[in-house]
């Protein structure tokens, strides 16, 4: 059997069985490699080759943790957290149309935020531990299910990048969808690139529909348990919540002229330090609490950089099997020239590639040169191709135990200690998303 497939399957496997996910990963990959004949010390030397591929972006999480910490202690996501609860009626019962007004309100925001987290603002995930666990008293409130919050979150950040070709979309559609596939030969100068992909992000806005109207449309009850690192809280003042603006506005700011300008450092790294900067010589965090402050805030962003590090790790030790192409290979054979069910085909595959690895921007470069020729031996459309392949990309983001799409949503949804990451973020985001993906992946590859 194909390595690739059974290290992803035993990753899987151990991560519903509630094995951390970072162990599930590291010995996802020793399964692998051992499989594929590479040996143990292959295998290992391979694992740690990658890990460093994870290390800038543990780090620039780490620092815009405890920058997302920063401001939360400056109070002003308890400023929106009090105005929520306030429109509520305090403590009493809400008032029930205030309640659902609140409630979409809440829903709708969120969904926005997500988007612009990945063009707009280019902050990625930063935003959710930031903002969503001072407003899980609201939520409880509201009696709403937090598996909704999460395919909302989650809605927004892989729909955006793979759709409108801005910040972490021109990334992934440009940089790395556009460029890979012209790499392999396939000419793509005239592609409308949001035409399309628009098919595929179809089939993510049919996903949030059935969640938010169907699947998670019944209250759900939660306690008013304490938020993890809920610590030196004051009310907030006028001051600090406008120092905490500025501060972000600068952060933000920072990263997108580093990005304008084509900088090669990080400028997720610098604007987070900017920001940091900021909260400190303006007292907007206290000097005595701010060691406490930021290293919590660096402990919730850290746990998700280091299962990133070692997803990159995983997804070394799968390049160095070489399996993936026999895997892609075996898919067409089986199906010959039936363009049908080799689109499908492809597709499950790329689900199955980027479920191991956890990033979309990471299993394009692996997959292209390899689909490029497919496509075209079977007479796919430039077109065709491109949806086919960028959806191939995405397909798996939503629903790896890996992914910072879900690592995002649980590390503010969990920050009470009720949001399982497999049960409440990877199995829900992996139904709602992953099947209607792959049904307008597979349509507009057929239709394109």
């Amino acid at each position: 059997m194909n390595a690739v497939l059974v290290a992803v399957i035993v990753m899987l496997v151990l991560a519903l069985l509630r094995v951390h996910v970072v162990v599930a990963l590291f010995l996802g990959a020793i399964v692998g490699g051992l499989l594929s004949g590479m040996g143990l010390d292959a295998t290992m030397v391979a694992f740690q080759d990658g890990l460093g591929g994870g290390a800038k972006i543990a780090l620039s999480y780490a620092l815009l943790g405890a920058f997302a910490m920063g401001v939360a202690s400056a109070g002003l996501p308890q400023v929106l957290a009090n105005f929520l609860i306030r429109r509520l009626g305090g403590s009493g019962e809400a008032d029930p149309k205030t309640a659902l007004a609140t409630k979409w309100m809440l829903i709708l925001g969120l969904i926005a935020m997500s988007v612009m987290s990945q063009n707009l603002i280019p902050v990625h995930i930063a935003f959710i531990p930031l903002i969503i666990p001072p407003l899980l008293t609201v939520m409880n409130k509201l009696r709403l299910d937090r598996r909704l919050i999460t395919t909302c979150l989650t809605f927004g950040l892989i729909t955006t990048y793979m759709f409108i070709p801005v910040g972490f979309g021109s990334i992934y559609l440009n940089d790395i969808l556009l460029f890979n596939i012209q790499q392999a030969g396939l000419d793509t100068s005239d592609i409308n690139i949001m035409q399309v992909m628009g098919v595929p992000a179809l089939g993510m806005l049919a996903g949030l529909l059935i969640a938010i109207f169907f699947s998670y449309r019944k209250p759900r009850d939660y306690e008013n348990l304490p938020i993890t690192a809920e610590e030196h809280q004051e009310a907030p003042s006028a001051y600090k919540v406008w120092v905490s603006i500025v501060a972000i506005i600068a952060t933000f700011a920072v990263q997108i002229v580093m990005q304008a300008l084509d900088f090669e450092s990080d400028g997720l790294m610098v604007g987070a330090l900017t920001g940091l900067g900021i909260l400190l010589l303006t007292g907007a965090v206290d000097w005595k609490h701010a060691d406490d402050v930021f290293t919590n805030g660096m402990k919730m962003m850290a746990l998700i950089g280091f299962i990133m590090i070692t997803a990159q790790g995983f997804a070394s030790v799968m390049t160095a099997t070489n399996e993936v192409g026999p895997l892609v290979d075996a898919t067409a054979n089986l199906f010959g020239t039936n363009k049908v069910l080799s689109a499908g085909a492809m597709l499950v595959v790329g689900l199955v590639v980027t479920m191991g690895i956890g990033s979309s921007f990471s299993t394009l470069p692996i997959i292209s040169v390899i689909y490029v020729p497919l496509c075209m031996s079977l007479g796919f459309s430039p077109a065709a191709t491109v949806a086919l392949i960028g959806t191939a990309g995405a397909l798996g983001d939503a629903g790896s135990p890996a992914s910072d799409s879900t690592l995002g949503p649980t590390a503010g949804l969990g920050a009470d200690g009720q949001h399982d990451h497999i049960r409440d973020s990877v199995i829900p985001t992996f139904i709602h998303f992953n099947i209607p993906l792959l049904i307008a992946g597979w349509a507009g590859a057929l239709l394109l």
